[in-house]
């Protein structure tokens, strides 16, 4: 827009597990599966599908009047691009940036895989909220009311969780709470992640079952 040149590298993208489900969906009007065709096979169909949309994709840039240098037109799975991506990882991993780690993620049971969040279509739904009480292991008549939306998930409580400002739970900090159904000893924890007005202003904290909880976990 200044008037100085510029390069317009055009790119197409393979589209990852979007792609995978097109062209399951496809197979499947054929009566076919990715699993009766191969892994070589499957990944043949792939590649066909993916020409095909970068071709008209390319076409569509074209038609709008897109100033590209189409010399140079990459595909995210070429050589150049799959090369380029392999070398940055491993820099990234030498240097200690990737790493292994356990994380809350979107679990596909049809495909067998992770979802990224972008990949996930989330669902409001009107909740209700429930009021438990976890008794002190030191006494059977003090006890802190925890407010949840998901009491089904009380088996996988591993704290109490209360905001470090909130003066009520003060006196609670560090102590232990006997979690309902099993017994099991639990700490009263403080994390600012906590609400104070919401509900009573103690939360149970379970990892395993969301990724707030699993981050104050750690």
């Amino acid at each position: 827009m200044k008037g100085e040149p510029a390069l317009w590298l055009p790119g197409i993208d393979h589209a990852g597990i979007a792609a995978q489900v097109v062209v399951e969906r496809l197979l499947a009007k054929e009566g076919l599966s990715r699993h009766q065709l191969g892994r070589d096979k499957f990944m043949e169909r792939m590649y066909q599908w993916a020409e095909k949309c970068r071709q008209t994709i390319t076409e569509q840039l074209q038609r709008l009047g897109a100033s590209c240098d189409w010399s140079r037109e990459q595909f995210t799975l070429d050589e150049g691009p799959s090369r380029a991506v392999h070398t940055a990882f491993v820099r990234l991993y030498h240097k200690g940036l990737i790493y292994r780690g356990e994380r809350i993620i979107n679990w596909c049971p049809r495909c067998a895989t992770a979802l990224s969040d972008l990949e996930v279509d989330h669902k409001d739904i009107q909740g209700h909220l429930y009021y438990i009480r976890y008794h002190l292991a030191e006494g059977d008549k003090d006890f802190i009311t925890v407010a949840t939306t998901r009491p089904e998930t009380i088996l996988g409580d591993t704290a109490v969780a209360v905001n470090p400002k909130d003066k009520r739970f003060k006196a609670m900090l560090g102590k232990k709470v006997i979690l309902p159904a099993v017994n099991r000893l639990i700490p009263v924890m403080a994390d600012e992640a906590v609400d104070p007005d919401f509900g009573t202003g103690a939360v149970k904290i379970t990892p395993a079952h969301d990724p707030v909880d699993f981050e104050i976990a750690q």
